[in-house]
This record gives C-alpha cells, structure tokens and sequence, in this order.
C-alpha cells in the first residue's frame, strides 16, 4: 500500500465542552449553599445580574387542577421561564394506585413584585412628647425624650441596642480562670496554671508532657504536679485529668465513693469494656448485685467533663425537596422555594448601556455579560427541571418505603433512575450529591434511596442492604436475655423470611450498626450491665 498525502472531506458529531456546558455540570452538584455562594459571586462580576428581592408568592398551582396552565408532555421541552409540571402515577408493584403530582417552581408563579407589608403598631404603648409651650414640668415630656432615645433608661446619648444587654456564653478557659484567680493567689503557681488551661484539650483532659512543660518555665516538676493536683478539684469535676481512669476517679473521690472496690474496677478498665463479668467479681472482691451498683455508679460519671461548654450550635438540614401526602391521596412533591437563588437580568441597563457603547471592545463585552447571564439563568432552570425529575422518579420506585416504612424500601441503583428518566447515570449521580428531601418520615439525603441489593431465598425477589440491615437491628434489639441470638441464628431466621444471606455479612452489617458480639449481649443482659 502506497503511502502518499491527500485531502479528504468527514463529517462528524463529538460533543464539546464548552465553558457554557462546564457550568451547567457543575451547578448539578452543587448544594443549595454551594449554589447560593456561586450565585454570589456571579452578581458581583456581572452587572446585568441581580437578586430578586420579591417575596414569593404561594405554592404553586396544582398539576391536575382546573386550568391551571399547560401540562407538558412526555416529548415536551420546558416552558419560556418555568418548569413543566407533570401528571405520573406511582410504578410500584403491590403499593396502592395513588396519583403522584410533580409541583413545580416557576419564575412567574413565585416571584411576586411589591413591597413588603407594612407593621402593625400597637400606639397605645407608643409615649409621645407633651407640648413645650406650656412652661411648666410635664411627665409626658420627659418620658418622651427618654422613649425617643431606644428606651435604654439612662440620659446619654446615642442608640439603644438591646443585644447590648444579652449575656455572652462562658467558655471553658474563661471559666477556669475565674477560678484559677480565686483559689490560687501565688503568682508563679497562678502562671503554672495558666500553662495548664492551655494544655487542655476539647474534652477537658491535659495533653502534653509535663516535664517539658517544667523544662519551659524553667520550674521543678513537683510544683507543677501540686498545682495539677489543686487545679483537678476545678468544676467541672473530672477536668484537668490525664487519662480516662483519672477523670472517674477525680468525680468519684469528689462524691466520696472512691472505696478499694471501685478502685480495682478502675485499674480493670478494659475488663469492664469487654463486659467480663467473671474477670471483674474476683479483682473487685464482690457479689453480682453490688457489682452491678458499681457499674451503675461508673454509668453516672461523665468522660469529657469539658464537653457541656461546647457551644457549637448545630447546622441543620435545610432540605431542597419538598413532599407532603395530598388529602385527596397522592404526593406533593416540589422545589423548596428557601433554596432557589432569585437571579434577574436588568434588561433596562442593559439596553441603557448597548446604546452609549463607544468602541468594539466595549460592544463585545456587554454582549459577552448578557449572554453569561443568560446562559445562567437558563441553567439554574435546567438544575431545577433535573433535580425535580430525579426525585419524582425516586417517590416512584420507593412509594412502598414512604407508605410502610423501611422495611419496605427497594434495591435502587443510578442506572434505574437514568433509564426511567432518560438521562445518563453520571447526571443522576451529580443531581443525587448534597441535595436532601423531607419527606413524612423526616429528611433523607437522595443517595439514601440508592442501596444494594441482597438475593432472595427460593427464587423471591431481591430485598434492599438497608432493609436487611434493619429487620437484623429489630430482631436484636426483641431478642429476650435468654435467648440472645447468634449470628448464624439470624442467618436462619432471615432465610425463613426469603432473605439469602452469609453469616460475614450479618457480622458486617451488626458491626457497621455498632451492635456488639451476642457473647457480649448475653454478658451485658445477664448481669444488666
């Protein structure tokens, strides 16, 4: 074959990346945080982009109401500024026929424009100046001029804020100092102390070596254990331990309940954690009962004394789904509108600013801003067209579990999602990341309805990872202290109910759920441990 050089004409398709294409990616698996950050910064570098400050209006209108716009069908793309609602019926074998409502946001239905209402006044506790011109003292006067100025109660000037007058919340080190100033007057010790406070960790145990902490204020070791020992009998009792045995015998020599007994249980920790009843009468030197009061005095103390000033306040979940039973049957399901960024594009500067342009480059880039706002606008409205087919689909296939419960939830895999709605897995994978749907059973992240499955016995359909793992956690948590059950007894019972599963399986599912061992069960229940 002859090697030579020539022309040749081939028509293609390839899909392209495009930095349009990226960003709609990447909106897919952002979360509702994440996507009001983005949007964010976007407002800052666009000047044609804003936020809708507009309250939103209510609901929506429902998908099979009268008249209530149009309804898209399945070949239908979305409509000009909302979302297309759809009409589905729930897919499930053995559940009840319901209708399953997509309730979708729109631009038009939920953004309303007007101001906010205006406060109610309640004028009857409203003090007013009296009239100046009657010469003489008047009581209305006075309050008046100390109600005109917040109501604070003093004659200064300046503004009144009440969050002035909240009390801040102590921490631990504040705490310990206050009285680390009291109990100890040396100034040296007082600086000792000071280096401990600062050596305590999250729990309120002292990390650190104590002989390079002597080395580096230059002090002998024996002072700076007296004033460890001093500072131990701080509230809250346990704090300035150096190990989980000392924290429980600070708080139980502050009680007065360090007796040789109790003692020997603490030099035997690691018996009492392995639950070896056997192991622990002979080093204690007494009966069951009185053992069993011990462990039960052990069960009173606190481990991480410092903990109870944390005052880390918890972020909780603000779901991005919606979905609610319809009186009528059926599941309400929609976009949370706390969630949606409010983005609109200033057409009125926008055609201020094309008519003052004055060169090329500055047609180019108001050209440029208008069409990345666009392109904004139009994927934030593919993001939430995608997120809410996703998690229709997912009520769909696990109606049964949101009717009946867990025990009833089914193997869920991306393919099954992508093929039911016509996307690619990789798609449902990224709508699937961060985002949280409250249902009537409490807020679930959307990975939560996508489990493996575990094989039917006798050819029976195949049961969810996570139902299993919860018919294994009902049948431990019934079993009587009598009849603790072993992990190849459970094997049997879940085979009995058509559940074809391995003994290591069940040992990995009881040891994720943090169940113990049925030795140490039977260890714990017998003496109530």
């Amino acid at each position: 074959m002859a090697l030579t050089q020539r022309l040749d004409l081939r028509q293609t398709q390839s899909l392209v990346m495009t930095p349009q294409l990226q960003q709609a990616i990447k909106l897919l698996q952002l979360s509702n945080m994440e996507l009001s950050d983005y949007v964010d910064r976007e407002i800052e570098q666009n000047p044609l982009l804003e936020r809708d400050e507009a309250e939103f209006g209510d609901g929506g209108v429902q998908a099979n109401g009268d008249g209530a716009g149009a309804q898209g069908g399945a070949g239908e793309g979305p409509r000009e500024g909302g979302i297309d609602q759809a009409e589905l019926a729930p897919a499930v074998d053995g559940a009840d026929q319901r209708q399953l409502d997509t309730h979708e946001l729109t631009t038009s239905d939920h953004m309303a424009g007007g101001s906010d209402a205006p406060l109610d006044t309640d004028f009857e506790n409203v003090w007013t100046n009296g009239s100046a011109a009657d010469g003489g003292f008047d009581g209305t006067e006075a309050f008046g001029d100390w109600s005109s100025k917040g109501g604070s109660g003093s004659f200064e000037d300046g503004e009144y804020n009440l969050e002035q007058t909240l009390s801040g919340e102590t921490s631990l080190r504040d705490h310990l100092i206050g009285q680390l100033n009291v109990d100890i007057a040396d100034p040296v010790d007082r600086l000792i102390g000071l280096a401990l406070i600062d050596m305590l960790d999250a729990a309120g145990y002292v990390t650190g070596d104590l002989d390079a902490l002597a080395e580096q204020l230059n002090c002998e070791l024996s002072r700076i254990e007296a004033v460890l020992r001093r500072v131990q009998r701080f509230d809250p009792p346990g704090v300035f331990a150096r190990s989980l045995k000392e924290c429980l015998e600070i708080q139980l020599r502050e009680r007065n309940r360090l007796d040789p007994a109790i003692q020997a249980m603490l030099d035997n920790l690691e018996l009492l954690a392995a639950r070896n009843v056997p192991a622990l009468l002979k080093v204690c030197g007494v009966d069951a009962e009185d053992l069993s009061d011990m462990v039960a005095e052990i069960r009173t103390l606190d481990p991480k004394p410092a903990l109870r000033f944390d005052h880390q306040v918890v972020q909780t979940v603000t779901p991005d789904i919606l979905m609610r039973l319809q009186p009528g049957g059926g599941w309400l399901i929609e976009l949370n509108t706390e969630t949606l960024p409010r983005v609109l594009i200033n057409q009125r500067y926008f055609a201020q600013v094309s008519g003052e342009v004055r060169n090329k480059a500055e047609k180019e880039y108001i050209s440029e801003r208008f069409n990345s706002a666009n392109w904004l606008v139009k994927s934030l409205h593919q993001r939430a067209n995608t997120i809410l087919k996703v998690a229709t689909e997912i009520v769909r296939q696990q109606d049964l579990f949101f009717v009946k419960g867990v025990q009833y939830l089914r193997p869920l895999i991306l393919r099954d999602i992508a093929e039911a709605i016509g996307m690619h897995e990789s798609t449902v994978s990224r709508v699937t990341t961060n985002k949280f749907m409250a249902t009537p059973r409490g807020v679930f992240e959307l990975k939560y309805f996508f489990t493996s499955s575990i094989n039917g016995a006798g050819g029976e359909a195949a049961h969810s990872a996570e139902a299993v793992r919860f018919r294994i956690k009902a049948l431990i948590d019934g079993e009587p202290p009598e009849g603790i059950l072993s992990d190849d007894r459970i094997v049997e019972i879940l085979k009995s109910d058509g559940i074809e599963i391995a003994r290591r399986t069940v040992a990995k599912y009881r040891e994720a759920m943090r169940i113990p061992s049925s030795v140490q069960r039977r260890r714990e229940k017998s003496m109530r441990l």
